[in-house]
């Protein structure tokens, strides 16, 4: 007899699979944790296993888990692309992303190039700044919708994904073991610099700013010259850096979410398909360097 798979259930399992919490999951997801307990139930009792048992670490997919992840992220991607060309109308219009500045260079050129593919009537223009700095120009509408780092459990918005903030220096450098420590940030609104100086404080580390101008290029450039050591997220750092090992002294840095936030208002028809666009982009990047 023929069963139905409920791509509701393996949206909710990819998701928890993806960001290893089941609070993560609920935030992006916008149900209660007690909810996405119950969806990933359900979808265990109809396979008759275990797909999550939990560690030291936090949940961990079993053998099964692994089997099954890659096929519901086929099977949602399929579903995703099938819904866009059956419900798909010409867009038009202006859209204004709101993106940190590290998040320009990485997530974004896959995303935007494909968008613009899709929706060529559509004129998309870009503001580049911290995240407590976009979330206020989401809230007084310079922007449409904006893309927020923002430390995890902290919701605020839909979570595209989970990422490790690490310590970052020259390869080979040495700076890092200066104290005080030379530090570079992008600027003194930078949605990283509360969780740096906590973790500094709290490891009883002394540092001193080098360069804190809002210019992602210069505070890279300052690392990449070993004048001083920065904190990234970890799949944002240039491939021509060094990740410092927590063998390096240096304190571990707590994890951040990308998420996706709207205005109270809704957006429009240019945003939503943008709004599609972004999620798609960010379960590839995720794929591509799990």
């Amino acid at each position: 007899m023929a069963r139905n798979l409920d791509t509701g259930l393996l949206r909710t399992f990819v998701t928890v699979a993806d960001s290893g919490s089941m609070t993560a999951a609920a935030n992006a997801l916008h149900l209660t944790q007690g909810a996405v307990s119950q969806q990933i139930r359900r979808l265990e009792e109809a396979f008759d296993c275990r797909l999550f048992e939990r560690d030291r670490s936090g949940l961990k997919l079993t053998d099964a888990g692994e089997r099954l992840l890659g096929k519901a992220k086929r099977m949602i991607s399929l579903h995703d692309e099938i819904w866009a060309t059956m419900t798909a109308r010409e867009v038009r219009g202006a859209i204004r992303l709101g993106v940190p500045y590290d998040l320009v260079g990485t997530y974004l050129p896959p995303v935007l190039k494909a968008y613009a593919q899709a929706c060529p009537q559509v004129d998309i223009s870009l503001a580049c700044a911290s995240s407590p700095e976009l979330a206020d120009a989401l809230s007084a509408g310079r922007v449409d919708l904006a893309l927020i780092e923002h430390p995890v459990g902290l919701s605020q918005g839909e979570c595209l994904c989970v990422e490790r903030l690490v310590w970052v220096g020259s390869k080979g450098g040495e700076t890092y073991r200066k104290r005080p420590l030379p530090l570079s940030v992008v600027s003194d609104s930078c949605a990283f610099r509360p969780a740096i100086f906590a973790a500094l404080r709290e490891h009883g580390l002394e540092w001193r700013a080098v360069f804190e101008n809002g210019n992602i290029e210069a505070t890279i450039t300052t690392v990449r010259v070993d004048l001083a050591v920065t904190a990234l997220l970890a799949s944002t750092v240039p491939p021509d850096l060094d990740v410092l090992a927590p063998e390096t002294g240096l304190p571990v840095l707590p994890s951040f979410a990308i998420s996706l936030r709207l205005p109270p208002s809704g957006v429009s028809a240019a945003g939503r398909e943008l709004v599609r666009h972004l999620r798609e982009g960010f379960r590839q990047r995720m794929r591509d360097v799990a």
